[in-house]
């Protein structure tokens, strides 16, 4: 056995009669089950129970059996009567998450959900600030993204989506008005200096916590690794034999790492064994002890198992209980012989189990709870019909992975609002007298754009899905201007920042926004004010057509290396 072994294997025969096994069917299963090359049929006679075997089952999972537990669990399977649940419902709603909420763009994001009744959170450092701006009764999660001691991970339980509007404070070196009169006209209008944290602090380091605080929240795009070996990455669970031998039964499993018996001689883990109906069984599995704390997988939407079938029927099944003997949350899965595949089992196909009986009243299955997991074969499916695909005898499923993952089509779980000029002050053959003040300045105020790009890059690396929204020079002007779309941080011009938080919102809903990087600007000149007619004011922008123009991978910092830029 290799030493990164997840299970122990399985035991000797605990109870012998003159030196002889006392069920019948130990002698020819251990060669099977430390070789894949047993075939002989496994006929259904009365066989010896192990009770040794079923203690030690017991011991591996639970710890020693309390006299109590035994005679519960005698009655209730002579009874046949199915457990109370005592799991209780999810204790947190789906929240977005809005970063610099009391600034000019998260503010209006944070009001324009409110408006709609959508659950909102706000991270902010300044909680009387925040309460004050944006309602006594806003919830808050009080922490710094430039401090990572502040981002404790349980604040941020049930966010689901984030828009992320903090910002560098840029503001007149002259100083300002209280409310910020001279900020809000924007940077073309006074003589800039940087307030408060650094650059460098707030764009790069503060995305960077920012980023670990909410990855596990808010999910990533290739989805959560829960079992196995892929690419780099490789985690193991502590797997164990629970067969028909709690119930009388004779069959026998085990699981085991094949360091090269994976895809392209990779590793991959092995459910193997030998499954008989003898003594009223028929059916094999194992499954993990509890997880040291239950996983979240609230951000997904499903599990994706990849492996390689044998043509049978078999099923997974969830626990968000810890006691022992529980309502399993389960699905079964059809398999194609000799083949690798991968199986997605969305968490709605999970019915409440116990027993093979379908529990008609058990709560929905709370994927915020999850403490272990069941991989089964047996002849019985549910409520009293029979796996048609069930055979006895020895079979092998290799398992490499076990995953969660998001659902098509993907929206982005992360907003990001960034700035137009990030990639142009390095740019080759730019000419900065036509460029914005940020970008001629950028040196002057400690490289505000060039750390404004290395965040941009940490979204995305880290996974998640996401839009990067890079505005042009932002103004108090109402919503409701035609817009301009662009890639690859040539334009400039203006747009309002209630404009801004709109698209924000909707990017968070549209897959075409997904994993996109854009600029954008209102048609309107900035020697021209914009305003709006109350009584006549435009109609609602569907956004998602200028997110269906958008392309993939385009960024800006290809045209790092031309010669020149468009204007």
């Amino acid at each position: 056995m290799h030493p990164q072994l997840l299970s122990c294997q399985l035991p000797k025969p605990f109870l012998q009669l003159n030196g002889r096994p006392k069920y019948r069917l130990n002698q020819r299963r251990s060669a099977y089950l430390s070789s894949a090359t047993y075939k002989e049929t496994i006929f259904a006679e009365k066989q010896g129970w192990d009770l040794g075997r079923f203690f030690k089952t017991l011991y591996f999972f639970n710890g020693p059996p309390s006299p109590a537990k035994i005679v519960e669990f005698i009655i209730e399977k002579l009874s046949g009567s199915s457990p109370e649940e005592s799991e209780k419902k999810m204790g947190t709603s789906d929240y977005v998450l809005v970063v610099g909420a009391t600034g000019g763009v998260g503010r209006r994001v944070v009001s324009n959900f409110r408006k709609k009744g959508l659950p909102v959170k706000a991270l902010v450092r300044n909680e009387e600030k925040a309460r004050k701006m944006l309602g006594p009764d806003i919830e808050l999660i009080v922490g710094d993204i430039t401090k990572e001691s502040t981002l404790v991970a349980q604040y941020f339980k049930g966010v689901k989506k984030v828009i992320n509007a903090a910002s560098v404070i840029i503001g007149p070196k002259e100083g300002d008005t209280p409310d910020r009169a001279k900020y809000s006209q924007g940077v073309k209008f006074f003589e800039p200096e940087i307030k408060g944290d650094s650059p460098e602090m707030v764009e790069y380091i503060g995305m960077k916590n920012l980023i670990n605080a909410v990855r596990e929240s808010v999910g990533l795009r290739t989805g959560k690794l829960l079992f196995g070996f892929e690419d780099q990455l490789s985690k193991e669970l502590d797997w164990g034999a629970l067969d028909d031998v709690v119930m009388g039964g004779v069959s026998e499993s085990t699981f085991q790492i094949d360091r090269t018996g994976g895809e392209g001689g990779k590793p991959t883990g092995l459910f193997k064994g030998i499954v008989s109906t003898a003594n009223n069984g028929g059916f094999t599995s194992i499954r993990t002890k509890n997880f040291s704390s239950p996983v979240d997988l609230s951000a997904y939407d499903g599990f994706e198992l990849r492996l390689k079938g044998d043509g049978c029927r078999y099923k997974l099944i969830v626990r968000t209980s810890t006691d022992w003997d529980t309502v399993g949350y389960t699905a079964s899965f059809d398999t194609i012989g000799g083949q690798w595949q991968s199986i997605r089992l969305p968490f709605s196909s999970l019915r409440p189990v116990f027993r093979a009986r379908t529990v008609s009243d058990a709560l929905p299955f709370n994927p915020s709870n999850v403490v272990s997991f069941q991989l089964m074969f047996s002849k019985f499916e549910y409520d009293g019909k029979l796996n048609p695909t069930f055979v006895e005898g020895p079979f092998e499923l290799p398992l490499s992975t076990i995953k969660a993952y998001i659902k098509d089509p993907i929206t982005p779980r992360f907003v990001h609002v960034s700035s137009a000029g990030v990639t142009r002050p390095d740019r080759p053959g730019i000419d900065l007298s036509k460029q914005p003040p940020a970008v001629r300045l950028n040196k002057e105020l400690d490289f505000v754009l060039t750390f404004k790009l290395k965040g941009e890059d940490l979204i995305r690396e880290s996974g998640i899905p996401y839009t990067i929204v890079r505005p042009c020079a932002l103004t108090e002007e109402p919503a409701g201007a035609d817009l301009v779309f662009d890639q690859g941080d040539n334009i400039t011009g203006k747009i309002s920042r209630e404009e801004i938080a709109l698209i924000c919102i909707a990017a968070l809903e549209s897959p075409y926004a997904c994993d996109k990087t854009f600029e954008v600007k209102s048609v309107v000149p900035f020697s021209e004010p914009f305003t709006v007619d109350p009584e006549n004011p435009p109609p609602e922008k569907d956004y998602n057509i200028y997110f269906q123009t958008l392309k993939d991978g385009i960024t800006g910092k290809e045209s790092l290396e031309q010669s020149a830029i468009a204007v």
